[in-house]
């Protein structure tokens, strides 16, 4: 056996919910590009869960079923109380989810009827809980999620207590989608690795976001925003980058082991990034994430990926850094319990070997004689 770092190159299983195939990302074979541009949100969650976009009716339902389940127990509200006002957010955001396994009596029933409604229940308490930090830290009280709200526009109503402006909800509707599920990256792994031991649903996403919570993973768009603070100005760009690209430093933001020409879905968080910088009278943030472009692309070849413009998106829609990965989450939910879903239907324990490198032919000697 010969061990393959980072399992590269490997494939681990088979799955029918997403597919990156030179270049072009799908779920369930409908290019990203086009789900970005027409679709919203909730279609694609239904999309990833069910196999087919819905018909009115089946998105109405799940609009509905989403509204049902948007609160969350008061018990992990008073919790979240007690958790220090500087905790890590993917920190809290994994807490919180172990407590809501606590006050649902279906945890583990394990049928396919209950296993969906509780993919509802986290695609829908994921933004109120996050939400509700973000005031309680605040010294504020949270802020009960409306019925009728799209999961985008309710996620910044709770947050800000104002209603968002209609390109605000746009914005992260589309940062949602584009977002939702991307093959078998590092959390959807963990997730499916978890529950393949036929754990429940809450320890597969509690698995999941354990994942995303590294600055490898979801933790780099907030990276991303740190290195915009660090340089503060778009006349600054050029010598922060140079001395970080002479040191040959790692810039965050950029490359993607999967693409190798450039992530589909980055052009789409560019646009938007643009537009909302427009929107705000501000194109500062914007105008600096294409000049740090130009320098890196221009010089190392690499391309920006996901996270590298959702930096710049998330900032101008007036969403603390800290809170980047948790929305990244509220997105990928979707995704994760659509592969905890598929993994429990042809389910096989996932156990792969490990090359020893270790010594070999070892004797054991007694205690006295060490």
């Amino acid at each position: 056996m010969t061990a393959t770092k980072g399992l590269e190159g490997i494939v681990a299983t088979t799955s029918s919910i997403s597919s990156i195939i030179d270049g072009v990302l799908t779920y369930r074979g409908y290019n990203i590009d086009d789900l970005a541009e027409y679709a919203t949100f909730e279609e694609v969650v239904y999309l990833l869960w069910f196999g087919n976009l819905p018909n009115q009716d089946e998105l109405s339902e799940l609009r509905e079923r989403i509204d049902e389940f948007a609160a969350i127990p008061s018990a992990v509200i008073e919790q979240m109380k007690l958790y220090p006002s500087n905790a890590n957010t993917m920190a809290v955001l994994r807490s919180a989810i172990s407590a809501l396994a606590l006050y649902d009596g279906t945890a583990n029933d394990m049928s396919r009827e209950a296993n969906v409604d509780k993919a509802i229940k986290l695609q829908a308490q994921l933004p109120t809980i996050i939400a509700a930090f973000a005031r309680i830290r605040e010294g504020k009280e949270p802020i009960s999620p409306k019925a009728g709200y799209s999961i985008a526009n309710n996620f910044l109503y709770m947050l800000s207590g104002e209603e968002p402006e209609n390109n605000a909800v746009v914005a992260m509707d589309k940062a949602l989608v584009l977002h939702a599920d991307h093959e078998l990256n590092a959390s959807t792994f963990a997730a499916r690795v978890t529950v393949a031991t036929l754990s429940d649903i809450y320890s597969g996403v509690v698995s999941a976001v354990g994942a995303l919570k590294g600055p490898l993973h979801g933790g780099a768009n907030e990276a991303v925003m740190r290195m915009l603070e660090e340089i503060g100005s778009l006349n600054r760009v050029d010598d922060y980058i140079q001395q970080k690209l002479d040191n040959k430093e790692k810039i965050m933001g950029f490359g993607h082991r999967v693409y190798k020409n450039g992530d589909p879905r980055a052009k789409h968080l560019q646009k938007m990034s643009r537009e909302l910088g427009n929107m705000k009278g501000n194109l500062e943030l914007y105008e600096m994430s294409t000049r740090i472009e130009e320098l890196v692309t221009g010089q190392k070849g690499l391309k920006p990926n996901v996270d590298f413009y959702s930096a710049s998106v998330y900032t101008m829609l007036g969403i603390p850094r800290d809170l980047f990965t948790p929305i990244f989450a509220i997105s990928r939910v979707s995704g994760w319990t659509a592969h905890i879903l598929e993994q429990y239907e042809n389910n096989r324990i996932i156990r792969p070997r490990a090359e020893y490198t270790g010594p070999s032919s070892q004797l054991f000697i007694p205690i006295q004689e060490r």
